[in-house]
């Protein structure tokens, strides 16, 4: 039945990444990837957005202003980690070992970085290059001398995106960032300050800064600065 974890089909891998200077990632083949004993049942795919919600002198209620694209984030929440017998060890012997087999790939510090690994998270159709955010392992079984049999481990893994990638989904046109902008024909102060606060009425702020003493009469070719907003 699809969708069905049996331990018998495709497993989840996560492998170590490396990112060279031009900011393209890639797996790290030097490193041994983890592969679970058991398909988790599930996962969380959390996708979110940044508003400013900033509110002017005067204004009763704040309109929320597109600010960014927030990074992604993946949640899986159950992995097994089983050192009973009734899953195959795959050449670990224990859950001590499984533990730190995917802490050396995703929590231990890599030398020459001095930080922690960039992982790839590989399974089905989920493609995910990311970074551990947070990790919580659950140890629900022992062996009468105290050593764990049984380990449930959930994590959060935080995306994975190249400068130029958060470049790209960053709002460029930001009330929250300065903008120089260049006068084209047809344009106007209160113009301009909508484009850029969806306000008009900041034109009066905006021409004092720039020093106009006549916001109706702007040049073609005149470089105006335009405040990010208090």
């Amino acid at each position: 039945m699809p969708g069905i974890s049996t331990g018998l089909k495709k497993k989840l891998t996560i492998s170590a990444c490396t990112v060279d200077e031009a900011g393209n990632i890639a797996v790290d083949n030097s490193q041994t990837a983890f592969e679970v004993l058991i398909n988790p049942s599930s996962y969380k795919h959390q996708r979110a957005i940044e508003y400013n919600k900033k509110k002017t002198i005067g204004q009763a209620g704040a309109t929320p202003r597109f600010n960014g694209m927030c990074p992604e984030k993946v949640t899986l929440q159950d992995i097994i980690l089983d050192g009973t017998g009734v899953v195959s060890l795959i050449g670990m012997s224990d859950v001590k070992t499984m533990v730190d087999k995917l802490m050396t790939v995703i929590y231990k510090y890599v030398g020459k970085s001095h930080e922690p690994n960039y992982v790839r998270l590989l399974w089905g159709s989920l493609i995910f290059f990311c970074r551990a955010e947070s990790i919580g392992v659950d140890y629900t079984l022992f062996k009468p001398s105290g050593a764990p049999l049984r380990a449930k481990v959930q994590i959060t893994f935080v995306g994975w995106m190249s400068e130029q990638e958060a470049m790209l989904k960053a709002n460029p046109s930001s009330p929250d960032l300065t903008h120089l902008v260049e006068v084209k024909a047809g344009d106007t102060l209160p113009l301009l300050c909508y484009r850029i606060y969806k306000d008009s009425g900041y034109y009066p702020q905006v021409a004092r800064l720039n020093g106009i003493t006549n916001f109706r009469d702007l040049r073609p070719g005149t470089v105006l600065r335009f405040p990010p907003l208090a």
